[in-house]
């Protein structure tokens, strides 16, 4: 890993991509990341304060994942280039295709074509997810022992149903397609289940920053769905993308810490402040997601095939190869909600 060269993270002023930022210029790296709009100061006020304490390693570039050649300068001289731009929303969705899956896709051909043209570059990773393995909770009992692997690819979601897991497998598939006829770089992909804790910028646009907020406010005064995630930590998947430039493995990584149930988040939350937040007390009865499930844009199918459905998820290959050491479910969530009452986002 040569620090004289450097490491191109894309979507740089992103709730992951900010991390990955830090964890480079922190292990000594000179770093280039893309945005959207470099002149947008509130939305990269934490870089500008990253370059000043890291000695001023880091450049920020202007690129769009929809033109073509917009990443090319950006990857001048870059050894390292880390894929993490891409529109993460699950409901309120007007057009899958405009929203999701055309940005996903075609920013993913951007970027790797621009490494095609970049010599300079050895190494490619990528931010898939978990999505990418499976569409359903449900889909669990269809496995070996009942918990996904690296080795499973969701095969069920599409346009219609799950559009953004669906974006997700055509964008990874698109990677692998476009490493495989080439010889000069690798490919590593990291699946990383729901991503939470401390954030470094002020934006408040991420689903996680929007989860814990609708949770200490009263949205679910009424009941939670029950419903499972794969969690783990921010801080965690970019050491997981520093690593995986590190060790040099090209395969899929799943980063999972735990799986836990939706109404877990509200006792985990109620240990440290019980009292001062209207937390959910109980799992919403399943008759009434259906009923109010069809209003919040949440399909049946959803609801069927994920309500009440466990599913694990085993983390095994990313502590072999990437020697990843989990941080605790509730250390992430606490010390989200923390940094997020720190910075006014919810009010104490």
């Amino acid at each position: 890993m040569n620090k004289e060269l450097p490491v191109l993270v894309t979507g740089g002023s992103g709730y992951l991509a900010s991390w990955i930022v830090k964890k480079f210029l922190s292990e000594g790296f000179k770093v280039h990341t893309t945005v959207r709009d470099p002149d947008d100061e509130s939305k990269i006020k934490h870089l500008i304060k990253l370059n000043l304490e890291h000695e001023n390693r880091l450049k920020i570039y202007k690129a769009n994942l929809l033109e073509n050649g917009s990443f090319d300068k950006a990857m001048q001289n870059c050894e390292f280039v880390i894929h993490t731009a891409s529109p993460f929303f699950t409901f309120d969705i007007k057009d899958a295709q405009t929203q999701l899956i055309i940005p996903a896709v075609n920013g993913t051909k951007n970027v790797i074509n621009a490494v095609n043209r970049t010599k300079s570059v050895k190494k490619v990773v990528l931010t898939s997810s978990v999505a990418a393995i499976y569409s359903d909770a449900h889909e669990v009992r269809n496995t070996l022992e009942n918990i996904f692997t690296e080795d499973y690819w969701n095969t069920n979601s599409s346009e219609k149903h799950n559009p953004y897991s669906y974006s997700k497998i055509i964008a990874e598939k698109t990677a692998w397609e476009m490493a495989k006829i080439q010889d000069r770089w690798t490919l590593t992909v990291i699946n990383p289940g729901f991503i939470m804790g401390p954030s470094l910028t002020p934006r408040t646009d991420s689903t996680s920053i929007d989860f814990l907020i609708k949770f200490s406010d009263g949205t679910f005064k009424m009941g939670v769905p029950d419903l499972y995630f794969g969690v783990v930590d921010v801080r965690d998947v970019a050491d997981a993308h520093f690593k995986a430039i590190k060790y040099n493995f090209p395969e899929r990584h799943i980063l999972v810490a735990d799986t836990i149930n939706i109404i877990d988040f509200a006792i985990i939350l109620k240990e440290k402040y019980d009292g001062k937040y209207l937390f959910p007390s109980k799992k919403l009865a399943n008759w009434l997601l259906y009923v109010f499930g069809f209003m919040q844009g949440i399909t049946t199918k959803f609801l069927r095939l994920n309500i009440g459905i466990p599913m694990y998820f085993d983390n095994k290959k990313s502590k072999k190869n990437l020697k990843i050491k989990y941080r605790p479910i509730n250390q992430t969530i606490t010390e989200h909600f923390q940094q997020m009452i720190d910075d006014k986002i919810i009010s104490n």
